[in-house]
């Protein structure tokens, strides 16, 4: 690799050194120890309380399995970075980028299924989709085979080894051609998300304001359906704020822009895009009182007695319960909807 570094000439083999690789190993090992652990504990949650035994939080456990995953690549960069990135064969260079575009892969490919999953529930007035358990294991073995080959694809030939000519400079084995693919498709897949999102948000307020009027539920009902599609579009969006930028460097970098300054700041928007693996356990999990007691009583050991008088979960745990109460509100509500609009013909 000392060849194409010296050829690319990128920097960031010769500055992170001395007390900047120390203080990066340092917020690194941090970070990916926060992921591990609370990634583990949505993991384990999920298996333990049965009500969570339905799609949306299986599909959720991948995305925390994924982010786990994400974890472990960011252990192997930061022992094979630095200095000793020009030392490493380019096998090992590969396995480095590899696990990095197989965990972006993973979550973002989850995030697609649970867009598509939200879609089949909310379109049809339902709180959960009707996927069978066999449907979501296939979904979730897709997901991984998906990120895999992605994360597989430079190694088994779409690279610059027989063309130096158009070798990248940030990623001074991997082909041009292939960053504009990667990232134009990364893109392209944050976009059509946040269309799907809009539409079903869209479709919930609407849905919520023409029902209101003929339902005589309390408020915090009416406002379930919203509270999950917040909750929901909070984490694409978070997800969408920590990936874009350092997508946009790359792409910049596939597009041959030598005057963009770009080796200053891919280490700062790898740290960023790091971050997001931290947030969705948080976003996920803490909002959810729920998914909190479960990760507690985990940590602690013990099953404190149930308050009466505590409030229900903020945000998910109203929603995705056994019951679907939520569910029966909204079918109820098109129902006395109807009745009321025949009435008054």
């Amino acid at each position: 690799m000392d060849f194409f570094y010296n050829r690319s000439n990128t920097d960031t083999a010769d500055d992170w050194t001395g007390a900047t690789l120390v203080i990066v190993l340092c917020v690194g090992t941090f970070f990916c120890l926060f992921i591990f652990f609370s990634n583990s504990l949505v993991i384990a949650a999920v298996i333990k309380n049965r009500k969570f035994h339905f799609p949306f939080y299986y599909l959720l456990a991948n995305l925390a399995a994924a982010d786990f995953f994400a974890g472990i690549a960011y252990v192997y960069l930061m022992f094979n970075t630095g200095p000793v990135s020009k030392t490493l064969t380019v096998n090992r260079w590969f396995l480095r980028q590899g696990l990095l575009d197989t965990s972006l892969t993973a979550s973002l490919t989850n995030l697609l299924v649970i867009a598509v999953e939200r879609h089949m529930s909310i379109m049809k007035m339902r709180v959960h989709s009707n996927l069978t358990k066999k449907r979501v294991i296939l979904l979730i073995l897709f997901v991984w085979a998906i990120a895999i080959f992605m994360g597989a694809v430079p190694t088994l030939g779409w690279n610059c080894l027989c063309d130096i000519s158009a070798c990248s400079s940030l990623a001074p084995i991997y082909s041009r051609s292939y960053l504009i693919f990667w990232t134009v498709s990364n893109l392209v897949a944050f976009f059509i998300m946040v269309v799907v999102y809009l539409r079903i948000y869209m479709y919930v307020k609407r849905k919520t304001n023409v029902l209101s009027p003929h339902t005589s539920g309390s408020i915090s009902r009416r406002k379930t359906p919203m509270k999950l599609m917040k909750t929901v579009m909070t984490v694409l969006g978070a997800f969408v704020v920590c990936w874009t930028p350092g997508l946009v460097v790359l792409l910049l970098d596939g597009l041959n822009c030598t005057q963009c300054s770009l080796q200053h700041v891919k280490r700062w928007f790898l740290l960023l895009a790091l971050l997001n693996s931290l947030m969705n356990p948080v976003i996920y999990s803490y909002k959810d009182e729920d998914m909190y007691s479960t990760m507690k009583k985990m940590i602690c050991c013990f099953s404190p007695e149930k308050n009466p008088d505590r409030r229900p979960s903020r945000i998910l745990s109203t929603v995705l319960s056994r019951s679907e109460t939520g569910s029966q509100y909204m079918e109820d509500s098109i129902s006395q909807s109807t009745v009321g609009q025949k009435s008054s013909s």
